[in-house]
């Protein structure tokens, strides 16, 4: 009986490639078509792939929203996005500015209108145009935003001004998750110019705390220093040249 049993085991094993080989291969996408009216079909398949990737959906929200609280002055600050699209392409919108509220004055106001394309599951490019509303000049834009390994939120973009002044910036955020609702992230942003090198950086943390996972109240620290030329401005106006801020805010989004 032994005998036996190894024998027709010996046997399967030497043509499984020969039932591999002749084993039909998934159906064709339209093989239903044969049973079933085409034009039904084809509304059925246009309805799959709508709902598998297809869909198109609009994002509002803000990372940052906070008062800014320094030996200097008091500010508000927001940096905000906005986007319309599906998983490929979007159109989308980021504006980030600071209001002295001492003297209730715009120090810098931006907006960005960009076109995204997903370039794998993680990363976006973009390219558009940006406004700096306090310079009055525009600048277009080539830029990168997505998600590095190990979580870091990594966006960063090149800007040529009207003048030809080739500049960058970018920014690097990590969320360290305390508890499920409890985050912790430590955060930096630098800008550079490529005649004259760093112009500013800054370095920052928040603890936020998710009431709902689309609204987290937040505090936190964050030091700006400025070099360069944004240093000479600074002197030049009796400012510092680094300043240190508490912050007190919220982030959301729908």
């Amino acid at each position: 009986m032994k005998t036996l049993v190894t024998t027709a085991a010996l046997a399967l094993a030497a043509s499984a490639p020969a039932l591999a080989q002749s084993a039909p291969a998934d159906p064709p996408w339209n093989a239903a078509d044969a049973h079933y009216d085409p034009d039904r079909m084809a509304e059925a398949r246009r309805a799959v792939q709508q709902e598998s990737g297809g869909m198109r959906f609009l994002f509002i929200g803000a990372d940052r929203l906070e008062i800014r609280h320094s030996e200097n002055e008091e500010t508000l600050l927001w940096d905000g996005d906005a986007w319309y699209g599906g998983d490929i392409h979007r159109i989308w919108f980021k504006s980030e500015g600071e209001v002295a509220l001492n003297a209730g004055e715009t120090e810098e106001a931006g907006i960005e209108a960009l076109y995204s394309r997903a370039i794998s599951p993680y990363f976006d490019i973009q390219a558009g145009l940006a406004h700096d509303f306090e310079g009055d000049e525009t600048f277009a834009v080539l830029g990168l935003q997505g998600l590095a390994p190990y979580w870091f939120e990594v966006d960063g973009a090149l800007q040529l001004s009207e003048n030809g002044d080739l500049s960058a910036g970018g920014e690097l955020e990590y969320d360290i998750k305390l508890t499920q609702r409890l985050i912790l992230q430590p955060r930096t942003e630098a800008e550079f110019g490529f005649e004259d090198g760093l112009q500013e950086l800054q370095a920052g943390l928040r603890l936020r705390y998710d009431i709902r996972r689309k609204f987290s109240p937040y505090v936190g620290v964050e030091w700006t220093g400025l070099y360069g030329h944004e240093a000479d401005e600074a002197r030049l106006a009796g400012e510092p040249e680094d300043d240190t801020a508490v912050v007190a805010g919220v982030k959301f989004w729908f």
